[in-house]
């Protein structure tokens, strides 16, 4: 196919109402029909990526193999789609604005006077087209972040208005995702918000050529009919998604709307093949028919906002239906463990997570939930900090050096076991310091991990964090039990820690999370939940004789 095309997802009325899930679902059904599809998020936001923002505030920072610090949806992208995306596939306001101003400083723009239109609008065309322009795709679907309407949106808008024009008739269709609330009191869904959203749109150029409905409630005929005709869409083209019990039957549901064909057809392309969902489906079918149910503590510094540790839910998932086991997590905030409570907070648990983070805030309670795992032989796993914070456990309980610590929450401890290397402690840029992306990793013959990642001697895998396992105390660690079973071989670094005496204890630098999709769940979070599986069945065995 020559021509790329683009479809353009918008949204209106609020924000949240799954403009990223939408675009993945209807990404799945065109990837399954055999074109090659990826989707882009572009974020009206003027940080220049979220690699500096409060998990609090965006959730989670997703990071890609070239070490690009993005959006969440990014991994819903690669969840459904299983297709590595990019730093193109990511673009904020203040990435657009900062390559602009370099361009105005090297005196690219000959003097002229550089304003939002057209250098914005344009810089923002040419973004939006270097996947497309690259050969690997046949459609591009680009997200475009926030609400029509949004100060923040409208160069985005603008830009996509232009877009729309140049590419001509059948290269570029915009879907518009809109609520269409119930109201109890009255006992009726409303499409006045829809109607408002739209004509928004229309005021900035824009006709939208497919409706998604986010609704809590049926969408009849008759409002779909009304819809269409007060919102200049066909009736074919108004697309109900209404709430679902898990995000992995949109895509499904999306089939079932006809969203794929209405999207094909309004881009001339061949809607004859009908989509091969058989692997989905198989993944739904063990996801909701589990055979057992494990409970593991996610221990975390974020836990009140559950996009803080998406990925890792998300890996659960993909784990779990691979293990025909329904893994429930149970979020324990880090801040609120101590000695006094400790037992009372693991209670129940049949395997511990120690989830990553940054800054010195509830470290001593996820330092006292490695050791909790590590005493009554629970199944851990422990990502970035968390694998920092088993290292720290080890060296203050067993090794006894009862100050050692990380600088980055003790600069003066007498026993730093994590630390800067030396290359980056003159560097002053946060995001400088920063081991970013896909790093290569030699595993241990022999090793647990070895054997998880099935027999592979080298692995590589994304990272996201600043400060490093001490080589210093190696060789005290391994006398002790404590082995590194993965290395990084070009630097030295230990990537990997586990304890061969233990039933299953890893802690990884890496970030297994961001690399798990439905078609191939990560073998970490496979062998975990397998192995806490093992461990619950071998208590309620002794528990019975």
């Amino acid at each position: 196919m020559s021509q790329i095309k683009y479809i353009f997802v918008t949204g209106g009325v609020t924000s949240s109402l799954g403009k990223g899930i939408i675009a993945a679902s209807l990404a799945k059904l065109l990837q399954a029909r055999g074109y090659r599809t990826t989707i882009q998020k572009l974020d009206p936001y003027i940080n220049v990526d979220p690699g500096t923002l409060n998990p609090y505030e965006h959730g989670e920072c997703y990071v890609t193999d070239d070490g690009a610090e993005t959006d969440l949806d990014l991994g819903h992208y690669e969840r459904f789609l299983n297709v590595r995306t990019s730093q193109a596939n990511n673009v904020t306001t203040g990435r657009i604005y900062q390559s602009v101003i370099e361009k105005e400083r090297r005196g690219e723009f000959l003097g002229k006077t550089v304003q939002v239109v057209p250098h914005i609008t344009n810089e923002i065309k040419e973004r939006i087209q270097i996947l497309g322009n690259s050969g690997d795709y046949d459609i591009v679907i680009t997200e475009i972040g926030g609400t029509v309407g949004d100060i923040e949106s409208l160069p985005y808008i603008e830009a996509v208005r232009q877009l729309l024009w140049e590419l001509g008739d059948n290269n570029g269709i915009v879907v518009h995702l809109t609520l269409v609330p119930y109201l109890s009191a009255a006992g009726e869904l409303k499409t006045k918000p829809t109607q408002h959203s739209v004509k928004t749109l229309m005021e900035s150029g824009i006709k939208a050529d497919i409706l998604v409905c986010r609704t809590e409630h049926e969408i009849s005929d008759d409002i779909k009919e009304k819809l269409a005709l007060f919102c200049n869409v066909k009736r074919e083209a108004v697309i109900q998604s209404i709430d679902a019990s898990t995000i992995y039957d949109v895509p499904l549901m999306m089939q079932e709307e006809g969203l794929d064909k209405v999207a094909l057809e309004k881009l001339a392309l061949s809607d004859e093949e009908e989509p091969d969902l058989t692997q989905w489906k198989e993944f739904l079918q063990r996801h909701k028919n589990p055979k057992h149910t494990v409970t593991i503590g996610l221990i975390g510094k974020y836990v009140e906002l559950q996009d803080s540790y998406k990925s890792i839910l998300e890996s659960f998932i993909h784990a779990g239906a691979a293990n025909e086991v329904a893994v429930k997590v149970r979020s324990i905030h880090s801040e609120y463990i101590n000695e006094n409570n400790i037992d009372k907070k693991m209670m129940g648990l049949n395997g511990i997570l120690v989830a990553p983070g940054f800054g010195e805030r509830g470290i001593e309670g996820k330092v006292l939930a490695v050791r909790y795992a590590r005493d009554n032989n629970l199944p851990f796993l422990g990502i970035c900090l968390g694998m920092q914070m088993a290292v720290i456990e080890f060296a203050r309980n067993v090794l006894g050096l009862k100050d050692a610590n990380s600088t980055e929450m003790d600069e003066n401890t007498p026993h730093p076991v994590i630390n800067l290397m030396e290359e980056q402690k003159s560097i002053t840029h946060k995001g400088g310091t920063m081991r970013l992306g896909a790093w290569d990793c030699e595993l241990k013959p022999g090793s647990l991990v070895h054997q998880v990642y099935g027999g592979e001697t080298h692995i590589a895998e994304r990272h996201r964090h600043r400060f490093e396992f001490n080589n210093d105390y190696k060789a005290a660690f391994e006398a002790e039990g404590l082995i590194a079973s993965g290395i990084n071989a070009e630097t030295g670094l230990v990537e990997i820690v586990e304890l061969p005496a233990h039933p299953w204890f890893i802690g990884v630098q890496y970030h297994p999370e961001y690399k798990s999709t439905v078609a191939n769940p990560h073998p970490l979070f496979v062998g975990f939940v397998k192995a806490v599986l093992k461990q619950k069945q071998q208590q309620t065995n002794a528990s019975l004789a």
